[in-house]
């Protein structure tokens, strides 16, 4: 008994040893990245209270706060309780900036599980489901004890908020994160999706749809810094207003920095047209303003344009979307017609096509975008702020059909033009010319098909002729040659007087000549010897 457990130990030990870290690394690197962002979070909050000089509550109170601020990057939905009504106001604009740090803290944590030990007796690399299994479970343990803790302050999450924010979140920033530790493997393409989209036109469309969203978001935050220029001292007044102190101020500033990525986002949806809500039922876009009246002062507020008809000056905004468009059909043109491979170019119809899956992806992209980057304020009139999703992704679409269309075709054909110049690629009148004659010139050749006539098959005979014969009368008796017999050849016949040969032939009459290769003219001057005939009788039978 004591040598059974004794084995029994062993073999435990040898299993926790060699196992790999698996779920429980997976699991500590998930519940890492949750409290490194609450942490954060906490860190900022509590300089904050602490460098107050009227502090309205105690640290429990900053600590709330900071638990329901890092609920709030992750796109739940706050409620306040204490207000002036005394009803409850919903607060639901997550500043985006705020978002990329759970996003960035989740996706590390998901690629460093999946990454295999580079030394030569490391664990073995952790599968892809375990690790993404782990990190979630890890992460959403501690956002549901932040939960718990931020309920019981002010303000206090949204239940149905964090069932469905959190756990999306987590789960799609792990996904990628896991895709990235296995070394960003290509996912199979369907065999039923067109010709035209497999092959590299997805990632070429993905690229195109990235670099048109980034032109647009790029474009917003230029749109943004100038009008806030344009408004200088509305914008600097903000800050007199809104509080006392460089405490309140800094406060104000970090709150600021924090929404500028939204208010980029909401510049490129009012250059694209659809513009973006102050407001319920007020709308800012190029062709007129209409904010809600009574906003609070806030120094990004300032840059919106004045109320009133739009101008010149707003209508110049749709150079943002034209410069993506552009950018998308650039993107399309280079890889249509590669100068590596450039006689897989693709076809006029095949390069519109892509362009068609890349306002698609776009979008999509811009619509999420939109999305998370609005929300309510309060209730009645600040119960929207933001851009429309629907209005946005579709508007973004349209812009970059319109002006990627044009730029695509026509960069395609440029640089085939350039190609064609440079001898890379044969020219479109030697291929008129080639064309039809090369076509016609096999058929003439070939004229009608001949179909092969059958086989003969061999007799039965032939089958079997290799084999020697078994009956006595088909072999013949051997006999003993005569050097007399005129059949015979394997002596030299007599020579003739006029022969040139015969000096040779006198000098050894009795022995075996020698054989020896003529020389070339003599082959050529002397007539080959008569071939005796098998059907002859032999004079010796």
């Amino acid at each position: 008994m004591p040598l059974t457990l004794r084995r029994m130990s062993s073999s435990l030990r040898s299993r926790l040893r060699d196992r790999s870290p698996g779920l429980g690394s997976a699991l500590a690197g998930g519940a890492l990245a949750a409290g490194l962002g609450l942490g954060g979070c906490a860190a900022l909050v509590m300089v904050l209270w602490v460098s107050s000089p009227y502090p309205d509550s105690g640290p429990g109170g900053a600590l709330h706060v900071a638990a329901a601020l890092w609920l709030l990057a992750h796109g739940v939905e706050l409620v306040r309780t204490e207000t002036l009504s005394g009803a409850p106001q919903p607060v639901g604009l997550t500043p985006l900036l705020l978002l990329a740090l759970p996003v960035w803290l989740v996706y590390r944590a998901a690629r460093d599980a999946t990454d295999a030990s580079d030394e030569p007796g490391g664990p073995p690399p952790v599968p892809a489901r375990t690790a993404w299994t782990g990190v979630v479970l890890g992460y959403l343990g501690v956002g549901a004890a932040a939960a718990l803790y931020a309920s019981g302050g002010e303000p206090r999450p949204e239940w149905h908020w964090v069932t469905v924010c959190l756990p999306l979140l987590a789960g799609g920033a792990a996904g990628v994160g896991v895709w990235a530790g296995a070394g960003r493997p290509h996912p199979p393409v369907s065999s039923r999706l067109p010709h035209w989209v497999r092959g590299d036109a997805i990632g070429t469309a993905a690229r195109a749809a990235g670099a048109a969203t980034a032109a647009l978001t790029g474009g917003g935050a230029l749109l943004l810094g100038a009008s806030l220029v344009w408004h200088g001292d509305i914008a600097r007044l903000a800050f007199t207003q809104l509080t006392q102190g460089w405490t309140g101020r800094l406060t104000v500033l970090l709150l600021a920095v924090t929404l500028v990525p939204n208010a980029a986002l909401w510049s490129a949806s009012y250059a694209l047209g659809p513009g973006f809500a102050l407001g319920a039922g007020h709308m800012v876009h190029p062709l007129a303003s209409d904010p809600a009246p009574l906003l609070p002062p806030f120094p990004l507020l300032a840059a919106v344009p004045d109320v009133g008809a739009g101008t010149p000056l707003n209508w110049a905004a749709a150079l943002v979307p034209v410069a993506a468009g552009v950018t998308a059909g650039w993107f399309v043109a280079a890889a249509a017609v590669r100068r590596g491979r450039p006689w897989l170019y693709w076809s006029a119809g095949r390069s519109v096509g892509v362009l068609a899956l890349a306002a698609l992806l776009c979008a999509v992209a811009l619509a999420l975008l939109a999305e998370l980057s609005g929300g309510p304020l309060g209730t009645s009139a600040l119960s929207r702020f933001g851009p429309v999703a629907w209005r946005t992704g579709p508007a973004a679409a349209l812009w970059l059909l319109l002006p990627g269309t044009p730029v695509t075709l026509t960069a395609r054909a440029w640089r085939l033009h350039t190609l064609r110049r440079a001898g890379v690629l044969p020219s479109r009148r030697t291929k008129k010319r080639t064309g039809p004659t090369a076509a016609k010139a096999p058929r003439a050749a070939e004229g009608a098909p001949r179909l092969p006539g059958p086989t003969p098959e061999p007799e039965q005979e032939d089958l079997y002729d290799f084999l020697e014969s078994d009956t006595p009368e088909a072999a013949p008796a051997p006999r003993t040659p005569d050097r007399s017999e005129p059949g015979d050849r394997s002596e030299p016949e007599a020579p003739s007087p006029g022969d040139p040969t015969s000096p040779e032939r006198e000098e050894a009459p009795d022995s075996v000549a020698a054989p020896r290769t003529p020389e070339p003219a003599e082959a050529l001057t002397r007539a080959p010897e008569a071939t005796p005939d098998p059907a002859e009788p032999n004079p010796s039978a």
